[in-house]
C-alpha cells in the first residue's frame, strides 16, 4: 500500500497486489469485494478483467491494482510511484 496524498490528486492510496494464477486473481478480487462491501460498504468500480492480467478497482481515495505476476512485473507500478511513502507491505 502506498500513500500518494502528496503526489496525485486523484486518489490518496495505491494497494498493489498480485497473484500467480488466474484462479488467484480472481478469489483476490471476490476477497476484496466481500470484504470491503460487507465491512466498509464500499462499491468499487472494476477496469479490466483477470485474463488480462492487471484488474484496477476504483474505490475513490484508494485504487487497487491486482495483477499477475508478468504484468507487474511489466508496468512495475512501484517503481513508477517510487517517491510515495510505503504504508505497508507484505512479501
Amino acid at each position: 500500500m502506498l500513500d500518494i496524498r502528496g503526489l496525485s490528486s486523484f486518489a490518496d492510496y495505491f494497494v498493489i497486489c498480485s497473484g500467480e494464477s488466474d484462479r488467484q486473481l480472481k478469489a483476490i478480487l471476490e476477497a476484496i469485494d466481500e470484504a470491503l462491501s460487507q465491512g466498509a460498504g464500499l462499491c468499487l468500480r472494476q477496469e479490466g478483467e483477470v485474463d488480462s492480467g492487471w484488474v484496477l478497482l476504483d474505490g475513490g481515495d484508494v485504487i487497487i491494482h491486482v495483477f499477475s505476476s508478468e504484468q507487474r512485473d511489466f508496468y512495475q507500478l512501484d517503481q513508477l510511484w517510487s517517491k510515495a511513502t510505503p504504508v505497508l507491505r507484505i512479501q
